[in-house]
């Protein structure tokens, strides 16, 4: 029973998880951080105010690496920076110390009007010897979240570390007073109004499918691959490196001017050129590149339908062959350009068929349990009998990479053909943002409930029970 508070009084915005309620002009955080990027927000907006690259650079001058957040930091050519990634490929966080910077940046630049902690510790501003003395008396109400309860996303397949990390830095180093870790696919079914739902994720670095039940996820049901967007890009890398001839990729920023040419002509630019010594790392080109082909992913790449890209035509010829006719134009930073035909389809292929798949030495060619249609399968082989039909009449595709254009369809007629009894409803967001942004605006509807105040894990809880109250509470 809710105890009566005075019109008088301010409710106690330090209790949470308890009786009293969270006052109404204070809102909740939501911080949904991925391999690509950290989303941040208040709960109960449309969409993240904070969008921060996952990425860092890691700039060598002075006496000591600094580290640099943020989109001008990264897409700066800066003498011998190099780019990290906190976060592995598998979307589980590999360095703690530096994914605390990064949410923390992405927190007190666009969200709060706290400082950001001791420099020392955060590794955000300065250099450590630039550093004022007197940050040694910083008060610990400066903690950017002294006031705002924080609701954070995790993979479904994260770790115990992995899970109790993040209670330790939002208590601990951030001051929050209340706390809730929420599986992403279960915030991306709510987001799209199905407490049910059989959630396709396909993202930066994996693709996944997770069964909802009822708001819970299915774990045995849970399954994932590599084939996304970045390995989509890497076809294509392999695709440009062995067209005859080759294709160039050349990043912006290594074009200082270009000239006209015609379709499939060699570009005619002049390129910039650094002084030895002061080139950026390698891993800074490679980063570039990719917004290169995330460009071309978004305008011209494609699923081929119906049917397969291997297959024949019912009235003779392959598909192979019609799709060179379909073709689409694209010009690369340096000027080159060309009509892209069967280009466009094949580096998505080998999501639904393996054999389209382009492979060497370093890039081995994906099995065929990897498919998209074969992770359904085994997700589907998880969860008991009963609820699979509901579960491909709720099917929710979201993540930045599924937004290639003819992808569902292509996923909608393998299913029918995979199960031709229960009827399949993909449902899947048509604006560009709910589908990036789907688990950050999950846990903004999710943290803004009135009967979602009961949910929060308190800091006298966790002051209690440790980190160990995250398995504890949050399933």
């Amino acid at each position: 029973m809710a105890t009566t508070q005075s019109n008088a009084v301010a409710p106690n915005a330090t209790e949470y998880g308890g009786e009293l309620i969270i006052p109404d002009e204070i809102s909740a955080l939501v911080l949904d951080p991925g391999y690509s990027v950290v989303r941040g927000g208040f709960a109960g907006e449309d969409v993240p105010k904070s969008v921060v690259p996952s990425f860092y650079g890691i700039s060598n001058e002075g006496t000591q690496p600094r580290k640099l957040f943020g989109e001008n930091a990264i897409y700066t050519p800066l003498a011998n920076i190099e780019i990290r990634n906190p976060v592995g490929e598998n979307g589980i966080v590999e360095d703690w110390e530096t994914a605390t910077n990064l949410w923390e940046y992405a927190i007190t630049s666009r969200l709060t009007n706290t400082k950001p902690s001791d420099p020392i510790n955060n590794g955000l501003n300065g250099k450590p010897n630039e550093i004022n003395e007197e940050m040694e008396g910083v008060e610990t109400q400066e903690r950017p979240l002294e006031e705002n309860p924080l609701i954070m996303s995790e993979a479904a397949w994260n770790n115990g570390k992995g899970r109790e990390k993040p209670i330790e830095i939002a208590m601990e180093n951030w001051g929050a007073p209340a706390f809730w870790l929420a599986r992403s696919g279960v915030l991306s079914a709510f987001s799209a109004g199905k407490p049910s739902a059989l959630v396709i994720d396909i993202g930066a670095s994996s693709t996944s499918v997770t069964p909802v039940h009822d708001g819970i996820m299915l774990r045995k049901g849970v399954v994932r691959s590599p084939l996304a967007g970045n390995y989509i890009s890497d076809q294509l890398r392999l695709l440009f490196s062995t067209a005859q001839p080759a294709i160039p990729l050349t990043p912006h920023y290594l074009v200082n001017s270009k000239t006209p040419v015609d379709a499939g002509a060699p570009s005619q630019a002049t390129y910039r050129t650094f002084p030895p010594g002061t080139e950026p790392h390698p891993t800074f080109r490679a980063l570039q590149e990719e917004r290169v082909l995330t460009e071309f992913k978004e305008s011209v790449v494609a699923v081929w339908g119906p049917g397969r890209l291997g297959g024949h035509q019912a009235q003779g010829g392959t598909n192979l062959d019609l799709a060179r006719t379909h073709t689409r134009p694209f010009e690369m930073p340096d000027g080159y350009n060309q009509l892209f035909g069967v280009e466009r389809y094949r580096p998505v292929e080998s999501l639904f068929d393996v054999k389209m798949a382009l492979s060497d030495a370093s890039h081995p060619a994906p099995s065929a349990n990897q498919t998209l249609p074969a992770l359904v399968q085994q997700s589907l082989a998880g969860v008991d009998v009963d609820i699979r039909p509901h579960l491909l009449a709720n099917i929710v595709i979201v993540g930045g990479s599924s937004l290639i254009y003819g992808l569902n369809d292509r996923l909608k007629n393998e299913l029918e053909a995979l199960y031709p009894g229960p009827r399949v409803r993909i449902f899947s967001p048509g604006s560009v943002v709910e589908r990036k942004f789907s688990s950050w605006i999950g846990g903004s509807i999710l943290a803004s409930l009135g009967t979602f105040h009961q949910m929060w894990i308190s800091k006298k809880e966790y002051d209690e029970h440790g980190a160990g109250i995250v398995e504890k509470r949050c399933k």
